[in-house]
């Protein structure tokens, strides 16, 4: 039995699997929210009732733990970078967790977890090359080659949301700002916040501010652009987001040639937007006949954390100390 833990910006899922990929036991809570007084160890102690109260509601206790994180932990300090849960940097989390736990903890970026899953057993099971794409909170990537999850040399292997959105309209140029510090990147373009914000900019451009939503959602929004009630608003939204991902998955096509993309993340529960992406790749891919499938994930939000159950192999498992069951 191994543990996977998905940790997200508004939640903390857990899941008890077997080697077989069968889940045991599955249990969320919310993330320590902005404000939270010493929200870094809210956050240990998050996973660490989580993982408590799932075990119990089994009746036993994991060996190994994997972690998925949005970001991932640096192969040089183990210190956690690139997170935009910002107050995870620069922090030993995967350690600071293990001591609390009293057990091995793996740590991955959460799409490299979201890759691994959908590889596995998922929407690109049986494929040689998969890129994994998030589009929730953030933008993340994962590449995962003949089942295993390539992290590069640096550990920020499929970081494609922190490149520039590629073939730039004027209108596009120089882009947002992005929480790293730079400008234009695919996050602030195809993100969830990005879409509502590109949406709220077209609102008011359109002297139509009353109707802007504070809570709205992409997949709200593009339930409005389809209809009788059709809003040519939303629509146009929906078309720049297609349009964006097309060119910046174009890119990673261009460089890495996966056989299958998954999309991910609340972004892509957007009906069709999996096979609109695919059918508007072709222009910016440099080859004559493209091959790269775009599909949607398999195992929704679950995938991530049972990517992250996947981190440790059977064998990896087996080694540790014997797992007691719960009293």
């Amino acid at each position: 039995m191994r543990a996977g833990i998905d940790f997200g910006g508004t939640k903390v899922e857990a899941i008890l699997m077997d080697e077989h990929g069968r889940g045991r036991g599955r249990r969320r809570l919310p993330s320590p929210p902005e404000g939270t007084q010493d929200r870094y160890g809210a956050a240990l102690e998050t996973v660490a009732v989580l993982l408590d109260a799932l075990e119990t509601d089994v009746g036993t206790r994991a060996r190994v733990v994997g972690l998925g994180l949005p970001g991932s932990p640096s192969p040089r300090t183990g210190l956690i970078r690139n997170a935009n849960s910002v107050y995870l940097n620069g922090r030993p989390f995967v350690a600071d967790l293990a001591a609390r736990l009293g057990r091995p903890v793996r740590a991955a970026n959460d799409a490299n977890c979201f890759a691994l899953s959908e590889a596995r057993d998922g929407a690109a099971a049986g494929a040689a090359s998969v890129f994994g794409v998030i589009l929730g909170t953030g933008c993340g990537g994962g590449l995962v080659l003949e089942g295993r999850v390539i992290d590069g040399a640096g550990g920020i292997a499929g970081e494609w949301g922190h490149i520039p959105l590629p073939w730039a309209t004027p209108e596009e140029h120089p882009g947002r700002a992005c929480w790293c510090g730079r400008t234009g990147c695919m996050e602030t373009w195809v993100s969830g916040p990005a879409v509502l914000a590109d949406h709220h900019a077209r609102l008011l451009a359109a002297g139509r501010g009353a109707e802007i939503d504070p809570g709205d959602s992409a997949t709200q929004i593009a339930a409005r652009a389809q209809g009788a009630q059709r809003c040519t608003l939303a629509a146009a939204t929906i078309e720049a987001l297609v349009s964006r991902l097309a060119r910046g998955l174009a890119s990673i096509v261009n460089v890495l040639d996966p056989e299958v993309v998954v999309l991910g993340g609340g972004v892509s529960r957007i009906p069709g937007l999996a096979t609109r992406v695919g059918a508007s790749m072709g222009p910016w891919v440099f080859s004559d006949a493209p091959s790269t499938r775009v599909v949607c994930h398999r195992h929704g939000d679950s995938s991530g954390v049972r990517g992250a159950a996947w981190l440790f192999s059977a064998e990896e498992a087996a080694r540790t100390s014997p797992a007691l069951p719960r009293p």
